[in-house]
């Protein structure tokens, strides 16, 4: 009797242990995937045209607000440009790091100048100061 007793009892404890598995409802939504270019926004204006937020910080006043040509003497030619509508995306990377530079235009029909930066080392992904990667990759 003791022996059937010790063979069920750690069965009992790990039956304690493992959950029943949930239903997922089949009209449940998938998470959405997020735009390629996650720039920050603000409201429409009255025109429906919607007007960028412009990041500021200290050591990226050389960069907001540059535009592609100006950026491109800075850095030398973009690893990667990523065009989307009238926005772009710019990427620049080096040994320290890998800067991505969001464009946007101002105002409608504006060319777009840069109004968000982001850095991550490249090795992990994981964020950088974004001044100190702008002053690694500058030439």
């Amino acid at each position: 009797m003791m022996r059937k007793l010790l063979a069920v009892v750690p069965a009992l404890a790990l039956a304690g242990c493992v959950g029943s598995p949930r239903a997922v409802p089949a009209s449940s939504p998938r998470p959405s995937t997020p735009p390629p270019m996650a720039g920050p926004v603000a409201a429409p204006s009255s025109q429906g045209f919607i007007a960028p937020k412009i990041m500021r910080m200290p050591g990226l006043e050389s960069i907001i607000g540059a535009d592609r040509r100006r950026l491109i003497d800075q850095f030398g030619e973009p690893r990667l440009t990523v065009p989307e509508g009238d926005a772009m995306k710019l990427q620049f990377s080096g040994g320290a790091c890998v800067l991505d530079i969001y464009l946007y235009p101002l105002r409608p029909g504006g060319e777009p100048t840069a109004t968000s930066v982001e850095a991550r080392r490249g090795s992990d992904g994981q964020d950088v100061d974004r001044a100190a990667c702008v002053r690694a990759l500058r030439r």
